[in-house]
């Protein structure tokens, strides 16, 4: 579907059927688009939502919920939606530059 490929803003939710226990199938189609900005997974196997979370291509996996995030949280996607993250402590480390200097006095 056209709505499953584009990266749709505003109050969308694209809802798909799959067979019964077909998880990976799932992932594949999730995982085709370009995008990867944010999905959500509604399950009451937690641990089935957090595989699912960690084969996602998205910035945010929203389990069980959706849009709840914390200001302090690092925010952005993957492939299409985004380089990097913004927010939070971790955007610090894309903003250093680290150097190491060592300096042998005596051969000066």
């Amino acid at each position: 579907m056209y709505i499953a490929q584009e990266e749709s803003f505003g109050p969308v939710m694209v809802i798909s059927k799959f067979k019964n226990g077909d998880v990976d199938g799932v992932l594949r189609r999730a995982n085709t688009t370009e995008y990867g900005l944010a999905s959500g997974v509604f399950t009451k196997d937690l641990s089935k939502a957090l595989y699912i979370s960690e084969k996602l291509e998205a910035g945010t996996v929203f389990i069980n919920t959706y849009n709840k995030t914390d200001v302090a949280a690092p925010f952005g996607g993957f492939k299409q939606s985004g380089f990097g993250k913004d927010l939070g402590k971790l955007v610090l480390f894309s903003l250093i530059t680290r150097l190491t200097v060592q300096i042998n006095e005596k051969a000066t």
